[in-house]
C-alpha cells in the first residue's frame, strides 16, 4: 500500500524540473502524473476481478515485479513519451497492488483483528501519499530526478520478497468447485474482457473530464463526460447479457454496499478538496508564506496516519457500523468548523478543524472497509476491494474539479494572489459548506433503519 499511494505524489513537485529538461510545456509535462493516475483508475476494479480468478497472492506478485520494472523504465526514460508510458506502467501495477492489498487482509488477519489491519493500511496509504511532495523535493534539490522513480527498484525487490514469504499461497476454488459434468463449464468462473474494456474507457474518459483543462471546464472536458455516461449504459447493457459479467449488478442490491461505495467517495473528495482549496485560504485568506502553507498543510495527512491504527483498534472493539457513523458525525463537525473556525481564530483554527476532519477520515476509513468486507465471500473480495479503490480515486478526482471549481466561483471567478481575503473566505466556505451538506445527507442514509438483505442471485 506505502509504494503506488507514494507514487501519486511524488512525481508532482518534478514537474518544473522535467519540464526544462525536456523542454516541453506544462500541458505535455502534467501526463507524468495523469498516466498513472488514469490507469489506476481505469483498471483497478479488472484487476481486482481477476486476482479473484487466478490467485490473489500470484497476481498480487506480478504487480510488484511490473511496478518495479516500470518504475527502473521511468528512472531510464530518454524521452518524455517513454517517460510517460512507463508512468502508465507503473500505474497497472500500482492497479494491481492496490486493489489487492485489502482484499488480501480478510484471507491473512483473524476477524477480531481485522479493523486494526485496515487501520494500518489506511496509515500506509496517508504515510506515503504525504511523504511524496516532501520525499520528491528533497530529491529534485538534492539529486538527479531520475532516483524518484529508482527508488523503488530497490523497495520493490525488497516488497516482493516479503510478500512472497508471508502471504498464504492461493486456494484454487474454480479447480476445486468444478463439476464432473456438463454444468461444470458454467460454474467455473470466467474473466469478463468486453466489461473490462468498457469500464477502463468509461473510468478514463471520466478521470480525463474532471483533470484535463487546468481548470478551465469546456468543450473537450463535457464530451469526454458525455463519453463516460454512454461508456456506462454500454457496460451496463454488457453486463446484463454476459455469462460471467465483471460486476454483477446485484452486487448493488447488497445490504449497505452502495452506499458505503457512495460515501467512500464523498469523504475522498472532502479530503482532496482540503489539498485543493487550503493552499489558497491560507496565503490570500490568513496571509502566510509559502513554507507556513507548506506546514499547515502537513496537518491533515499527519492526523490521518497517525490516527489510523487507533482508529483500527477502536473498530474491533466497538464495531464497524457504530464507528462508520462516529467517523462521518466527526468529519461533518469538521467540515462545519473549517466554515468558522479559522475566521476566529486563524490558523489555530485552521489547524483543528483539519485535524478534527481528517483524524475522523481515518475512522470511517477503517470501519467502512472492514464492515464492507467482512460482508463478502471469499470468491469476490478482490472485486470489492477493488471497487472500493475506485470510489476513492474517482472521488480524488472529483474533488479535485469540482470542489476547485465551486471555491473558484465562492471567490468570484478565477483565483489569484491579489484576490481579495473576503473573497478567498466566501470560497472556501462555499466549498465545504457544499460537499459539508452531500455528507449531511449521506449521514442521514446511513443512519436510517438496514433493509433485509436481498438474494445475491443475478
Amino acid at each position: 500500500m506505502l509504494m503506488p499511494s507514494l507514487d501519486t505524489s511524488i512525481a508532482n513537485v518534478s514537474l518544473p524540473s522535467l519540464g526544462a529538461i525536456f523542454a516541453a510545456p506544462f500541458q505535455s509535462v502534467q501526463w507524468v502524473v495523469l498516466s498513472y493516475l488514469l490507469t489506476i483508475t481505469s483498471l483497478i476494479v479488472g484487476a481486482g476481478r481477476l486476482g479473484d480468478l487466478i490467485g490473489r497472492r500470484r497476481l498480487l506478485l506480478v504487480g510488484i515485479l511490473i511496478f518495479t520494472a516500470a518504475s527502473l523504465a521511468c528512472g531510464l526514460a530518454p524521452t518524455l513519451p517513454l517517460l510517460i508510458a512507463a508512468r502508465g506502467l507503473q500505474g497497472l501495477g500500482a492497479a494491481i497492488m492496490m486493489a489487492l492489498t485489502v482484499a488480501l487482509v480478510s484471507g491473512t488477519v483473524p476477524k477480531e483483528r481485522t479493523g486494526r489491519a485496515m487501520g494500518l493500511l489506511g496509515t500506509m496509504s496517508a504515510v506515503g501519499t504525504s511523504l511524496g511532495p516532501s520525499l520528491g523535493g528533497l530529491i529534485v534539490a538534492h539529486a538527479d530526478w531520475r532516483f524518484i522513480f529508482l527508488i523503488n527498484v530497490p523497495l520493490g525487490l525488497l516488497n516482493w520478497g516479503l510478500a512472497a514469504h508471508a502471504l498464504p499461497r492461493d486456494v484454487n476454488r474454480a479447480r476445486d468447485a468444478a463439476l464432473p459434468s456438463p454444468a461444470a463449464d458454467v460454474k467455473k468462473p470466467r474473466f469478463d474482457p468486453w466489461g473490462t474494456l468498457l469500464l477502463a474507457a468509461t473510468l478514463g474518459a471520466y478521470a480525463l473530464a474532471m483533470t484535463v483543462g487546468e481548470g478551465a471546464f469546456g468543450a473537450g472536458n463535457v464530451a469526454l463526460l458525455a463519453a463516460a455516461v454512454l461508456g456506462m449504459l454500454a457496460f451496463i447493457a454488457t453486463e446484463r447479457r454476459v455469462a460471467a459479467p465483471l460486476l454483477r449488478l446485484s452486487l448493488f442490491r447488497r445490504e449497505g454496499l452502495s452506499l458505503s461505495l457512495a460515501l467512500t467517495l464523498i469523504v475522498a473528495a472532502v479530503v482532496m478538496g482540503t489539498f485543493v482549496v487550503g493552499p489558497f485560504y491560507l496565503s490570500a485568506g490568513l496571509g502566510l508564506s509559502a513554507g507556513a502553507v507548506g506546514l499547515t498543510m502537513s496537518a491533515g495527512p499527519l492526523m490521518s496516519a497517525l490516527a489510523g491504527v487507533p482508529a483500527g483498534r477502536l473498530v474491533d472493539r466497538f464495531g464497524a457500523r457504530r464507528m462508520m457513523l462516529q467517523g462521518l458525525i466527526g468529519m461533518v463537525l469538521g467540515l462545519a468548523a473549517l466554515c468558522s473556525a479559522p475566521m476566529l481564530f486563524g490558523v489555530a483554527g485552521y489547524v483543528g478543524a483539519i485535524m478534527l476532519t481528517t483524524s475522523h477520515y481515518a475512522l470511517f476509513q477503517a470501519a467502512n472497509n472492514t464492515g464492507i468486507m467482512h460482508g463478502v465471500g471469499a470468491d469476490e473480495r478482490g472485486l470489492v476491494s477493488g471497487m472500493l479503490s475506485l470510489a476513492r480515486n474517482l472521488g480524488l478526482v472529483t474533488g479535485a474539479a469540482l470542489l476547485g471549481a465551486i471555491f473558484a466561483y465562492g471567490a468570484g471567478g478565477r483565483v489569484t494572489d491579489g484576490i481579495d481575503p473576503a473573497a478567498i473566505t466566501h470560497g472556501l466556505r462555499l466549498a465545504f459548506g457544499s460537499v459539508g451538506t452531500v455528507l449531511c445527507l449521506g449521514l442521514v442514509a446511513a443512519l436510517l433503519p438496514r433493509r433485509p438483505k436481498a438474494s445475491t442471485r443475478d
